[in-house]
C-alpha cells in the first residue's frame, strides 16, 4: 500500500521522510475498534441489499450495484474467522480499491459501525504483535494507542490479498443487467 512522503533536497541528495502523522478510519467489528488508512478508501455507503452469489468463499457476502459496476462484498468478521455480525441500522460497507497486477478492483467491506477518521502520529504506532489477537497477525499492519486505547490497524492488501482476490476478479465487471 503506498504511503504519502515527503522529499526534501538537501544540498545535492534528494532524501524521502515517512509522513509524521497518518490518517485512518476508524471502526467497530463485534466490539473491538479497528483503523484501516484512508488511502486505498473510496466511499462509504449505507448497508443495502446484498445479492448473494453461489460457490464464493463463506467470506463473500454476494455482490451490490454501485453506479453500474458489480462490487464484491466481503464480510470482514467471516474473513478473520468469526461469526457473521448482525446487520443494523449503522452497519455500513466500506469501498476500498485494491490492486491486483495491474488491474484494480472496488471492493466491499461490511463493517458494524463507523467511529472517525483519526490523525495518529507514526510515533504513537507499534508493530504488530506476534501473538493473543483475535485477528491473523499477517492482517495487521500495526497497533496506535489513542487516549489509552489500542486499535488494531489493518493491512487491507493482506486482508483482501491478491490471489484470494483472483477468485472475485470474474465479479468486479461492468453490467446493464443490475439497476442501481
Amino acid at each position: 500500500m503506498g504511503q504519502i512522503m515527503e522529499m526534501q533536497q538537501s544540498g545535492s541528495e534528494l532524501t524521502v521522510e515517512e509522513p509524521s502523522i497518518q490518517q485512518f478510519l476508524t471502526f467497530s467489528l463485534q466490539q473491538e475498534l479497528f483503523g484501516l488508512t484512508i488511502l486505498p478508501i473510496k466511499e462509504i455507503i449505507e448497508y443495502d441489499q446484498v445479492t448473494t452469489v453461489p460457490m464464493v468463499p463463506a467470506y463473500v457476502r454476494g455482490v451490490i450495484n454501485l453506479r453500474g459496476n458489480v462490487v464484491p462484498v466481503i464480510d470482514l468478521p467471516v474473513r478473520f474467522g468469526w461469526s457473521s455480525s448482525p446487520v443494523s441500522k449503522r452497519t455500513c460497507i466500506v469501498i476500498v480499491e485494491v490492486a491486483s497486477d495491474e488491474e484494480r478492483f472496488d471492493i466491499g467491506v461490511v463493517i458494524d459501525n463507523v467511529s472517525e477518521v483519526l490523525e495518529i502520529p507514526t510515533q504513537d504506532i507499534g508493530s504488530a504483535p506476534s501473538f493473543g489477537a483475535r485477528v491473523r497477525t499477517d492482517f495487521i499492519a500495526g497497533m496506535a494507542k489513542v487516549n489509552d486505547a489500542f486499535i488494531v490497524l489493518l493491512n487491507i492488501d493482506r486482508v483482501l490479498a491478491v490471489d484470494e482476490l483472483s477468485q472475485l476478479g470474474g465479479m468486479g465487471q461492468k453490467t446493464d443487467v443490475l439497476s442501481e
